[in-house]
Parts: C-alpha cells; structure tokens; sequence
C-alpha cells in the first residue's frame, strides 16, 4: 500500500507507532487515500498482466466490484481515478456500481 517505516521519535499525529515487547519500535506512515487507490490499480494491473482498460467488460465489471469492496469508491475522485485505469467513462463505472448492487 505504499507505507514508510519510520523511527518512533519521528512518528507524526497521524502514524502508527508500533511496539515490541512494551518498547516502540518502530512507526508507519500510511499513504493519503488517493495514493493507496493507485497502488490498488498498479497492483491489479500487474496481477492481470496487462494494463486494466485492455481487459474484457466482463473482467472490467468483476475489478470494479473488488474495488468497491475495498472502499475505492469513498475515495476523493475515486470514480474518476477507476475509469481512467479501466479506460472507461465516469458513466460506465457507475453503471458498473449499479448493476452489482442490483444483482
């Protein structure tokens, strides 16, 4: 997901400091949301093989379901984020979202 670890002495308010037989030691930074979505997609991309808007609609539809289970969708811009790595309009992932919750 695109994490840095860090010293604990250097862990910010919105880190994660993690600790060891009661001592720090070590802190996480978690990237912004928005990063994580393109780690999300890059990660997809590399499992298929190929890049996301080359893959079928079928394969397309089955990528946005999995998206929307891991929250990509409450991301800022997420829906534009996916369309674009699926090669596809705002529209039809929408069309995506929606044909899965009816189904």
């Amino acid at each position: 997901m695109g994490g840095v670890l860090l010293p604990p002495d250097e862990a910010g308010v919105d880190d994660v400091v993690l600790a060891w037989e009661g001592a720090e030691a070590v802190a996480v930074r978690l990237p912004q949301l928005a990063d994580s979505l393109d780690h999300i997609l890059a990660a997809m991309e590399r499992k298929q093989g190929r890049p996301l808007a080359d893959l079928d609609r079928k394969a397309k539809q089955e990528l946005v379901r999995i998206l929307e289970a891991r929250g990509a969708f409450a991301v800022r811009h997420g829906v534009e984020t996916v369309a674009g790595a699926l090669g596809v309009s705002r529209f039809t992932v929408y069309n995506y979202l929606n044909r899965e919750r009816e189904g």
